[in-house]
Parts: structure tokens; C-alpha cells; sequence
């Protein structure tokens, strides 16, 4: 298992990426020190292995520990310090309501929430053997991903967002597509979609 976050790269009006927005990825894994020799595999010698239950307290730890403080240090010098990070619903993710994280979470004039949505995956076409090549594929997919792509998909956001707000609220929409590289490539890309004044009369 794996935490890994994103933040919107900030785009100038050239279309260039200014920071691609990456925070960092966080596999669940600890260092133990075997007693006994087994296989290849000597006593004492340091090994890599999964925690396998990850619980909401390693969770809120995997944050406190190491999400928050990749936030503050990767965190652009302009960039507003009122953020949301948007977890799935997942049962051990921590409560929107967490003392502990809220207390991490305001330190160095930072203002962090918590807010959820539906769970979602990718897969990579990696097949690793063992936990620390797992973590290299893992991160090496992460590190090689193309940040325009985390542009387009909050701009993706926004279109199921003008398309909700047409069905009242309902998931009965067809998926929306705009053609981001194309208008991307043309430089014409917008950086927010407008919500058209009509349409929000209509959901009142």
C-alpha cells in the first residue's frame, strides 16, 4: 500500500509548467531485524517488509510523519497555504474530524483539511517479485508521470462538476471531454471553466 499525492502544477500564461506539483509517494513498509537465518537471508541483516494492516492510526502516522512535512517543504513560496487533501472513502483513511492530524496540520502558518470522494485506481504494467521493487516501480511511475496530465485532470474536475451541476446533483451524466492536449498544444487551454450564469439559476 502507498500514499501518494499530487497538488495542481501551476501553469504561467504561456502554457509552461511552473512546478509539476508532485508532493511524494509513501509506501507502507517498515525495517525489521530477522533473529534467525532463512533462505538467502542472514540474521541480523536488515529487511524491507509491508505492513500488512494498515490501520487508521498508521495512516494518520504515514501522514503526520511524512505527507504533511513533503507538503510544507515542496510547497511553492506564493502558493496559498489553505489546502484540501481529497482522500478516498476508504475505511482506515483518516476522519475528516482527526485531532491529531488538524494539530499537524496548522503548524508553519499551513491550514490543511480533510475532505473525501469515491475511490479510484490505476494500474501500472509492472510485475515486481519483492517489496523494494515494487517501491522503484511504483516510484519510478510517479516520478516519469507528465504533470501537463495533472493539469488536465483538474480541469477534468471541473467538467464533471458543470455536468453535475445539470443533472441536480445526480451521477446520471454522460462523461465530458473537451480535447485538453489538442486545445493545450493550440495554446488555448483555459485554467478554470466558467460556470454559466443560467446554469446556476437553474439550480437554485
Amino acid at each position: 500500500m502507498f500514499i501518494t499525492v499530487v497538488a495542481r502544477p501551476p501553469v504561467n500564461t504561456n502554457g509552461d509548467i511552473l512546478w509539476d506539483g508532485k508532493i511524494g509517494i509513501f509506501p507502507f513498509t517498515e525495517t525489521q531485524i530477522p533473529i534467525r537465518s532463512s533462505g538467502n537471508k542472514q540474521a541480523g541483516t536488515p529487511e524491507l517488509k509491508a505492513i500488512t494492516k494498515a490501520t487508521r492510526y498508521v495512516i494518520r502516522e504515514k501522514f503526520i510523519s511524512g505527507v504533511l512535512p513533503a507538503i510544507r517543504s515542496k510547497w511553492p513560496a506564493n502558493g496559498v497555504r489553505d489546502i484540501w487533501i481529497q482522500q478516498d472513502n476508504a475505511r482506515p483513511h483518516i476522519l475528516t474530524t482527526d485531532h491529531a492530524f488538524d494539530e499537524a496540520a496548522t503548524q508553519d502558518g499551513f491550514n490543511i483539511r480533510l475532505v473525501c470522494q469515491l475511490a479510484s485506481s490505476i494500474q501500472f504494467g509492472e510485475f515486481p517479485r519483492d517489496i523494494p521493487s515494487l517501491i522503484k516501480a511504483l516510484t519510478d511511475a510517479y516520478n516519469t508521470f507528465n504533470p501537463r496530465f495533472l493539469n488536465y485532470s483538474w480541469i477534468q474536475y471541473q467538467l464533471y462538476m458543470l455536468e453535475v451541476l445539470k443533472v441536480r446533483g445526480g451521477n446520471n451524466y454522460e462523461q465530458p471531454h473537451m480535447g485538453k492536449k489538442r486545445l493545450d498544444k493550440l495554446g488555448e487551454l483555459p485554467s478554470e471553466l466558467e460556470v454559466p450564469s443560467e446554469l446556476i439559476g437553474s439550480t437554485h
